[in-house]
Formats: structure tokens, sequence, C-alpha cells
């Protein structure tokens, strides 16, 4: 698809991640990290420390999903796509890609963001595994109707102006009885109330300036980098709705793993936050975790 074909708020989603990667450094978009010494690492996008680095961070954000088989092996069965087609629609820096290639998963990946694809390419054949990798629009995948075993996008499709479509091609390319697994940034949470409408918006005034769309953009995965055209999360409600009639066993979770770090940031009071017990987090984890996970098989 030529960008004359391709709607303009998508080439800006496009051009603002080409220039703010997801690069999981200690200043977003850039490449330097901090270790568990305090210490600064920098380290030369597409080299091995590089993607060493994002792995770790990446991991730790995320480490109640791991178990026994693997990183995020409470989510995905990697056993069963063993040897299978699966399609990762949003690659980033490749590092959940690579986890279902070393599970001998046949990987495709996808990405409106040719900085990610080129990024993931190169982690690939470092790792000299094979892949295959297209930079697209994920409204219009230059795939087969039921092409793919399992279909995955993880924090990417809530950039997308317009979702249905972006799901809708998502199920078109997945075979019928195909695992499917999304995870996109959830409303009704403690971040989103809290930090982004409470202290963003009504403290510190940005509501007066900024509409809800707006707000939301610059407090999420932008890390307060001005610019960033279109983050917006969504409800269960309105994921149900959406999935449902493409799946008859959807389930939707909520993936918790942020509460720790967004009550750590509650700058009224930062001590008080930190007293609550790890048994009484864990209930809010639940209910008003930043992510959720909408999973199940194609009808």
């Amino acid at each position: 698809m030529s960008d004359l074909q391709i709607p303009k708020e998508k080439l800006d989603v496009r051009q603002w991640w080409a220039d703010n990667p997801m690069t999981y450094g200690s200043v977003h978009g850039e490449t330097s990290y901090v270790d568990e010494t305090g210490q600064l690492l920098a380290a030369d996008i597409g080299s091995r420390k590089f993607f060493e680095q994002v792995d770790e961070t990446f991991y730790s954000w995320n480490h109640p999903l791991h178990d026994q088989t693997g990183r995020f092996g409470r989510i995905f069965s990697y056993d069963r796509y063993r040897g299978k087609r699966v399609l990762e629609v949003g690659c980033g820096m490749g590092t959940m890609a690579m986890n279902w290639a070393q599970h001998g998963a046949l990987m495709h990946a996808a990405d409106l963001n040719p900085v990610a694809v080129t990024q993931t390419s190169t982690r690939f054949r470092l790792a000299g595994l094979p892949l295959s990798a297209v930079q697209v629009d994920g409204n219009v995948l230059p795939f087969p109707d039921n092409s793919f075993d399992y279909v995955y996008s993880w924090g990417v499709l809530h950039h997308s102006p317009d979702l249905e479509r972006s799901i809708a091609e998502l199920f078109r390319v997945l075979r019928p009885g195909g695992g499917f697994g999304v995870m996109l940034y959830h409303r009704r949470s403690i971040l989103h109330w809290f930090i982004i409408r409470l202290i963003e918006g009504y403290l510190h005034g940005e509501s007066q300036f900024l509409n809800e769309l707006e707000m939301t953009s610059r407090y999420t995965d932008g890390d307060r980098k001005e610019g960033n055209p279109h983050t917006w999360p969504v409800t269960r409600e309105e994921m149900r709705d959406l999935f449902g009639p493409h799946s008859a066993d959807l389930k939707v979770d909520t993936l918790g793993t942020d509460v720790d770090f967004t009550l750590d940031q509650i700058v009224i009071a930062p001590a008080l936050a930190r007293l609550i017990p790890a048994l009484a987090r864990k209930p809010w984890a639940r209910r008003w975790g930043w992510s959720l996970w909408m999973n199940g098989t194609k009808r």
C-alpha cells in the first residue's frame, strides 16, 4: 500500500513511532538503560547489547506472566503452536516474536513502523532464526484469509484510529478454530483514573488545554513526550461487543502488572501507597489493572 492510500492520521502514527520507537530505554525512544546498581548503560540500536537491555526491561515489567514454560507462559500456549504459523501484529523490537520462534513457531511479524520491522528482522538475523516481517498497515494485512493458526497483538492496536477494522482484519487472516490474544489498555483502570484524569487532568490542569484523547495519548506510552497522535484505552464492555461476533469462547482478563508501579507514582502520599500490602493490591490489579487481555478461538 502506498502512502497515498494510507489515511493521514495513520501516517502521523507511523511517523511518531518511527521517531520515538519503543526501546524501553530510561528515556522513551532512546537506548540508554539504568542497571540494578543505578549505573547508566548505553547500547547501539540493533546491537546484541541493545536487544538484551530491551528484553530485560520488558520482561521485568511483566514478570507475573512468566512461568516454567517460558516468558509469558501464563498466557501463551507455546507447545500447542509448535511448527504452526503465528502472526504478531505490531512487533515492536521483536521480544515476543523471538519467544515464539524459540518455542518452534513459524513466525510472521507485521508493523506500521519501519523501525520496528528493521529491528525485529535484525534481532532474528543475529539469532539465526527465520522470520517473515512486513511493514504494513494493520488494517490491510497482506495475507490471504485463514492464513494463521494463532494471531496476537500486545499493546499496539489502541494506537489505531480505526480499532474495529484492525480487529476485523486480525480475524480475517486467522483460520476458524485458531487462537488469538490481544492486549489493549484499560480505560477503567487506576492508571487512567488516577494518574491521567486526576493528577494530570485535574490537579495539573491539563484538561483545560487537551481533550481526553490528547491527554491520554500524552501520558501513556509517550512518557510525556509531545505529539503522540493516538492512544485510546478501551473497556471490557466495548471489547465484548467488538470481539464477541468473532469468537464464541472469548475471555477478557485484566492483567494488573502495572498496579505496583502506579501506586508508587501517587504523588499525594507515596509513603502511604507503599504501606498497602501485596494481598490488598492483588484484587485491585485483577479489576483495575492497565491491561485488558482478550483471548479465545475464532468461530
